[in-house]
């Protein structure tokens, strides 16, 4: 490009932080009435967009990326018409901006409360998936954020081309067009400038491996929204509906590989273990998963290959499951404890109690009684769209939304009191 990259980004910065206040100030029917024009405008530059995508699938294919990647790369008809319908869907949502909560008077007689505000300026940086443009810019756009969005360089041509989508629709009803901006450049560094832009920029999400989260953690400046491992455990307790258990086991693992939400660890209790494990083995078979057990799971599964101790901590995101079997669900606990990503846990049982115990001594960001680890999902939830998981305790936990896009002030109403 030929590109002073240190300027060029801050150009973008500075551009953003603009945007921002003007965003910050949109009422809800501005920024609706701009997703639904952007989810129009996707709609009817479909034929466009595939063919940008397509010179990104040929550019991919010569390169020799796999067919996972090539797969989440594409924009099908049916891609397409989820992008714009998840804007609309964004746009139908409550806007969080501006929200009071809390106002109580004080004894002095001012009256306190939080008002729900934007962080301001967002960096997102992501691989492969186009969809992420635009899902990330209408959860910033409805959240009143400015975005930076720092695509793949597998996906440049049909980045470009749904950006200019959504500048189009911000322009149609008045908003700055640099709310929402796609970084042109390749160029790598153009990350490090992004992520150290401290000026400019409030949060950084990653959205991709393990490697791209890793170095966006270890260089960025600015505070970082991310999860880096998805190893999600199911426990079998000794008092699981044993039906429900075999269900709840084989949709976590194989309803999707590649997905952080997936199980890949499950935990049985030994009470229960010799008339649920077999059961689950023939389950597992029927979609060829490799089971990888622990000496007590193998004494009953002989085809299970030795677990190893970095198995335990490794998250597969393929056809693989490791097994433990264990004595309680103290036992249990443990081995989430030391192993789990923080991601999501599940138990399954009809023990009160256990579930309880389960609940409140589990520390992950989402824990689940009798339920499938693919529930965790901003989606599911019912946040309408999610811009990442976030593992982390401070500020956002979990499928991250349009709260998670916010933070609260205080704000005083007082009626001339003055402090003695």
């Amino acid at each position: 490009m030929g590109l002073d990259i240190q300027a060029y980004m801050q150009t973008l910065g500075q551009q953003a932080k603009q945007a921002s206040r003007a965003l910050s100030r949109a009422d809800t029917n501005a920024k609706n009435h701009a997703l639904r024009i952007i989810a129009s405008m996707i709609r009817a530059n479909s034929d466009q967009l595939k063919q940008q995508n397509k010179l990104d699938m040929e550019a991919g294919e010569m390169k020799g990326l796999d067919s996972a990647l090539l797969d989440r790369l594409e924009l099908t008809d049916s891609r397409i018409e989820a992008m714009a319908e998840g804007l609309e869907q964004i746009a139908s949502l409550a806007d969080p901006i501006g929200e009071i909560s809390n106002m109580h008077f004080r004894p002095s007689g001012i009256q306190l409360g939080q008002m729900r505000v934007p962080l301001g300026v967002i960096g997102i940086i992501y691989e492969s998936r186009p969809n992420v443009t635009a899902d990330a810019a209408g959860l910033c756009l409805k959240s009143g954020n400015a975005v930076i969005l720092r695509g793949g360089s597998e996906a440049i041509h049909s980045n470009q081309a749904i950006a200019t989508c959504i500048r189009q629709g911000l322009e149609q009803v008045g908003l700055p067009s640099q709310a929402v901006q796609v970084v042109e450049t390749t160029d790598r560094q153009a990350v490090g400038e992004l992520i150290t832009s401290t000026d400019y920029v409030d949060v950084i999400v990653p959205r991709g491996g393990k490697n791209l989260i890793e170095r966006i953690s270890s260089d960025a400046k600015v505070p970082v929204i991310k999860h880096l491992d998805g190893i999600c455990h199911v426990y079998i307790d000794k008092a699981a509906d044993l039906d429900m258990a075999e269900d709840i086991a084989f949709n976590a693992k194989c309803h999707r590989y590649g997905v952080c939400n997936a199980m890949e660890t499950l935990l049985i209790h030994s009470d229960v273990a010799s008339q649920i494990l077999p059961r689950l083995a023939s389950r597992y078979k029927t979609e060829s998963v490799e089971l990888r057990g622990c000496e007590r799971t193998q004494s009953i599964l002989p085809e299970a290959v030795a677990a190893t101790e970095t198995d335990w901590d490794t998250e597969y995101l393929a056809p693989i499951l490791s097994i433990r079997i264990v004595d309680d669900l103290e036992q249990a606990m443990d081995h989430i404890h030391r192993h789990s990503s923080s991601h999501t846990e599940t138990i399954v049982t009809e023990d009160y109690a256990s579930a309880r115990h389960f609940l409140a001594e589990v520390d992950s960001s989402s824990v689940m009684v009798n339920a499938s680890t693919r529930f965790a999902d901003g989606f599911e939830y019912g946040l309408g769209a999610e811009i990442g998981i976030s593992t982390d305790k401070i500020h956002a936990r979990g499928p991250v939304g349009l709260n998670g896009l916010t933070s609260q002030k205080w704000i005083v109403l007082g009626s001339g009191q003055i402090r003695h």
